[in-house]
């Protein structure tokens, strides 16, 4: 119970601090609250042990309810990155501590997947989900990973086969720990924290300090810092077009769902959310912001249709995961998103709409949410649909550097792959979005439509 009450007193000052602006690294034996782990920490565990400034609520690097010569020992492995075990707090801001080195972790879904790709990883990965299995292109290497049953989406997870795989560490997708904490109680579970991106501040969210503390768990460091600067870099670079927009210059845009046919629910998103922030970095404006459950909700915000309708936006997204025949990295086929589009546009109740009759109607796939880009690229293809004229930025480019760069992937986006629907043009033959084969179709199909 006192570490526990030691926990809470030391995370109310870690928000109390990370309020002024700069970025804290939370990781135990980040002694003076800075962004990394180095020699300045040493220095400052030094004057707290001699008396000359107070313990900063990281200060205790081993974890054991005091600051001694012991917590410079530590930072000092961590440092040289021999230490035996490294104590983090989660995406839930609890204390968890990881025994190192980690040989034998179970990765749940896409994002942190992902990650062990991009930190060159996926030798340590023992055991994986459903969310992989499903996907070869896409994870080449993780796919001949045993498949762990239930535990993302976590339907009834097995406990049993998960342990007996031995693993190190279940870096987990759900920020709800408890009852794998129970089954699991010798596994470090660790939320950490890559479901919550900023996309407007991507300094200090969530999402940055976690890639931050999975290449220490993971003794990556340099493989992390690469891709957090990286991906800092390409959305300051989207920002350059759509942050000083004045406010009529930004679009009206319903983000949501895509809704099953003959289902009438529209759900939409929080701004918490990656799809929402999103739409912002792209330079729109959600119609849900004058929503109450739009700054209050953690997720999906059911709204009425004729809500929909009054509101009358400029464009509407919506996102899907599954149809038929399948979208993303494992299909080259546009018929199921091209159906599903026309299914949605041929809805009575929406015909008049500004979207509808403007051909401004788009489906994305769910990879540019749930996957470690977190929303990055999927934000690059809708400035570019919603400020063409004014944002020179590929989102093909951007996407095809990430799946080389940094998953390790051959794999032409020219070729393979259906993201979004309608695609973009980008000049004669060449589709952004889906594979270029489909150009004389669908310039075909958009003629007939014009007409």
């Amino acid at each position: 119970m006192k570490r526990c009450l030691i926990a809470v007193i030391m995370l109310c000052g870690l928000l109390a601090q990370a309020s002024a602006g700069d970025y804290i690294l939370h990781i135990y034996g980040n002694a003076n609250m800075d962004g990394t782990i180095d020699m300045k920490d040493i220095e400052y565990l030094q004057e707290i042990i001699a008396g000359s400034v107070n313990a900063s609520p990281m200060a205790d690097a081993d974890f054991d309810g005091k600051v001694d010569e012991n917590d410079i020992s530590q930072v000092e492995m961590i440092i040289n990155d021999s230490q035996e075990n490294i104590t983090i707090l989660d995406g839930n801001g609890k204390p968890v501590t990881v025994r190192l080195p980690v040989e034998r972790a179970i990765v749940e879904h896409l994002d942190n997947s992902e990650m062990m790709m991009i930190l060159k990883r996926t030798d340590k990965v023992a055991g994986v989900d459903l969310a992989m299995s499903k996907s070869e292109k896409e994870f080449p290497d993780l796919v001949k990973k045993t498949s762990v049953s239930g535990f993302s989406p976590a339907t009834d997870p097995d406990y049993e086969q998960a342990l007996s795989l031995s693993p190190d560490l279940l870096l987990t997708f759900s920020n709800k720990t408890a009852e794998k904490e129970e089954k699991m109680p010798e596994v470090p579970v660790v939320f950490a924290g890559l479901y919550y991106p900023n996309l407007i501040n991507p300094e200090n969210s969530s999402f940055t300090d976690a890639v931050h503390k999975l290449g220490y768990i993971m003794q990556a460091r340099e493989q992390a810092e690469e891709y957090i600067d990286w991906h800092i870099s390409k959305i300051d670079e989207i920002k350059s077009y759509t942050a000083n927009l004045a406010e009529e210059k930004r679009p009206r845009v319903l983000i949501a769902t895509l809704p099953k046919e003959g289902d009438n629910s529209i759900f939409t998103y929080a701004k918490i959310d990656t799809l929402s922030q999103m739409v912002t970095l792209a330079g729109g404006r959600s119609i849900a912001e004058d929503l109450p459950a739009y700054l209050e909700s953690s997720y999906r915000i059911e709204v009425d249709p004729e809500w929909v309708i009054e509101s009358d936006p400029d464009y509407m997204i919506f996102i899907t995961i599954i149809l038929t025949p399948p979208i993303g990295y494992d299909s080259d086929d546009i018929s199921g998103i091209s159906q599903a589009l026309l299914s949605f546009k041929s809805r009575p109740e929406y015909a008049n709409l500004t979207a509808v009759k403007n051909n401004q109607v788009y489906i994305i796939n769910g990879n540019l949410r749930n996957d470690a880009s977190k929303g990055l690229i999927g934000a690059a293809y809708l400035a570019r649909i919603f400020h063409s004229d004014n944002v020179d930025l590929d989102p093909e480019d951007l996407h095809q550097e990430y799946l080389q760069r940094f998953l390790g992937l051959d794999y032409d986006l020219d070729e393979h792959g259906v993201f979004i629907y309608p695609p973009l043009i980008n000049g004669p033959g060449k589709l952004e979005g889906v594979p270029d084969s489909f150009y004389q179709s669908y310039a075909n199909d958009s003629e007939a439509r014009a007409q």
